[in-house]
């Protein structure tokens, strides 16, 4: 990759780790927040699922993928970024359960255009055998976000409090913005045909690939979101893990998945430019890594800390096998015409399970009084999602008819 390459993919890389911060920086001072608001299990439930709300349907309703297809990309992602970050600051300074509720609210409109401009700017910049390593990485960095979130937020919240710690989080993140408003991608890349117009929603939706795709990721999503926004309070609650102990140890298990995806992604482009096809190594990626993800249901029922927490990582790193396949699936489904609403389409579908996860987690402990099947729950649907994955998606190709190629067979358009 050149270096205007690396540095657009760095900044991406910098954004999605702040977007994760701020996304998962209610679960880490969940436990907080519910004492001094005197919130009740559902009502963290509530609040830990009211991101989604607006995350999911700004995407789903094609609100975000029209805007970063509409609208230069790189100005869309900087004013979702500023939007986000303002509700981070300001809720440090809500003082009950409707005050958090609307920034959240908030928080996911601004995040929604995130995948979307991401993908738009990648199927544009980085060519088939490089979206694997550029994807993990991005996706490295929403684990890593979670993962030094829960660390460092846990020991500042024990210091400080909740309330500064999201004042600090919303304008360490503002500071993004300068070199990105200075190093931007500008232009095309891709050479398409200007005679036919752009697939639209209805196009899309015609495809048996956008349904499956769309299945596939919700089912990773849930767990996923099983695991951010429930895990933190599993080993304060469940395993009676002091605050400090519950970071590091949560933080480890983001951490994982974060080092397997970027290796999974380099070892998926690695292979593919060895002459595997997109469909025979993406499929084996993700289907792998969401199968082997089931082994954190026995994590409620082991006794043993040690094998709990082992247990648990171990189905982190099968979960970090999956992570950088999806959206390399795709962005090579779409196309450079199709990317932004695609994927708006999908993860915004997708990300209902971010909405899911959170209340019904919280519905099962406080019904049940244990955790034991909010995990079961998790393992089953990260089961469905692999088969979703490789039987429901045919050939992991451009499904258009036309093939779009890039400029002199190398990205273009990146400012120098």
């Amino acid at each position: 990759m050149t270096a205007a390459q690396w540095r657009i993919l760095a900044l991406l890389v910098a954004c999605s780790f702040i977007c994760l911060v701020d996304r998962t920086n209610l679960s880490v001072g969940a436990t907080a927040i519910q004492l001094d608001l005197r919130l009740s299990d559902y009502q963290l439930g509530l609040l830990l699922s009211a991101f989604f709300v607006t995350y999911a349907s700004f995407q789903l309703l094609s609100i975000a993928g029209w805007l970063a297809e509409r609208f230069p990309v790189g100005w869309v992602l900087g004013t979702g970024f500023l939007v986000w970050s303002l509700a981070t600051a300001f809720s440090g300074a809500a003082t009950g359960f409707a005050g958090i509720f609307a920034l959240r609210l908030l928080l996911g409109a601004g995040e929604s255009v995130a995948y979307p401009a991401y993908a738009r700017i990648l199927v544009h910049h980085f060519p088939e055998e490089r979206r694997g390593l550029a994807n993990a990485l991005i996706d490295a960095a929403t684990k890593a976000g979670p993962s030094l979130g829960t660390l460092l937020g846990g020991l500042f919240l024990m210091r400080y409090g909740w309330r500064p710690f999201f004042v600090v989080l919303g304008c360490l993140g503002a500071a993004w913005l300068v070199p990105w408003f200075r190093w931007m991608p500008r232009g095309a890349s891709v050479a398409a045909p200007r005679d036919e117009p752009a697939p639209g929603v209805a196009d899309i939706l015609r495809q048996r690939a956008a349904w499956a795709a769309a299945l596939g990721q919700f089912c990773a999503n849930y767990f996923w979101y099983f695991l951010i926004t429930w895990l933190p309070g599993y080993l304060e609650k469940e395993r009676h893990f002091p605050k400090d102990k519950m970071a590091y140890f949560g933080s480890a298990a983001f951490f994982l998945i974060g080092i397997v995806s970027v290796s999974s992604g380099w070892l998926a482009d690695a292979w593919i430019r060895r002459g595997g096809t997109p469909t025979v190594v993406r499929k084996t990626f993700a289907g792998a890594g969401l199968a082997l993800s089931t082994i954190i249901v026995p994590v409620a029922l082991a006794r043993d800390e040690r094998a709990a927490m082992a247990l648990l990582w171990a189905a982190c790193v099968a979960f970090g096998i999956y992570t950088p396949t999806i959206f390399a699936m795709t962005q090579t489904l779409a196309g450079p015409r199709a990317a932004g609403k695609w994927t708006g389409l999908q993860n915004g579908f997708a990300n209902l399970a971010g909405v899911l996860a959170p209340a019904l987690t919280g519905w099962i402990v406080q019904t049940t009084g244990r955790f034991y099947l909010a995990f079961v729950v998790a393992g089953a649907v990260a089961l469905a999602g692999a088969l979703f994955l490789t039987l429901g998606i045919g050939r992991i190709e451009q499904v258009w008819g036309d093939r779009v190629r890039l400029v002199n067979g190398a990205p273009q358009g990146l400012p120098h």
